[in-house]
């Protein structure tokens, strides 16, 4: 029970510190701060690729290691969507990433570094989606809790 306490604790901490950092680079995607947010992109993008593989790591313990087990989550269709929109948030997140690398590199090179307004837009495109979807997961995770998909 005690473990159980503990994977959930992890996992919960994790979720909040992802949406930390993905309003962090939300935030920061502003022409006005370039080059400065650049540098600065890539590595709350790292930190928040980090939580995501602590909040996947925590949720598969959970899984295999908490008190509903493994025969509980698998046959509930409210778990399988919400690892759906978890893997579609982590692609949406493929493309800002990307081009946090390509800036921070980009501003290392040339003083005074900006990226065009289009990429800037997608980029926040992009970061709004994962946003707007991270919304769904505990609204999934209160749903399959209290028994409902089964």
């Amino acid at each position: 029970m005690l473990l159980d306490a503990i994977l959930a604790a992890v996992h919960f901490i994790a979720i909040f510190m992802v949406i930390t950092f993905m309003s962090i680079e939300t935030v920061l995607i502003r022409r006005e701060w370039m080059p400065q947010a650049a540098i600065k992109l890539a590595r709350y993008d790292l930190l928040y690729a980090l939580m995501a593989l602590l909040v996947l790591a925590s949720g598969l313990a959970r899984l295999f290691f908490g008190i509903k087990g493994v025969a509980f989550y698998m046959q509930n269709p409210l778990f399988h969507a919400k690892l759906t929109v978890f893997v579609l948030i982590g692609l949406l997140s493929i493309y800002p990433t990307l081009r946090f690398r390509a800036w921070r590199a980009a501003a290392a090179r040339v003083p005074g570094f900006v990226p065009p307004d289009a990429e800037l837009a997608k980029v926040r495109r992009c970061l709004m989606w994962e946003t707007h979807l991270i919304v769904l997961l505990p609204i999934l995770a209160a749903l399959m809790a209290r028994g409902f998909g089964l």
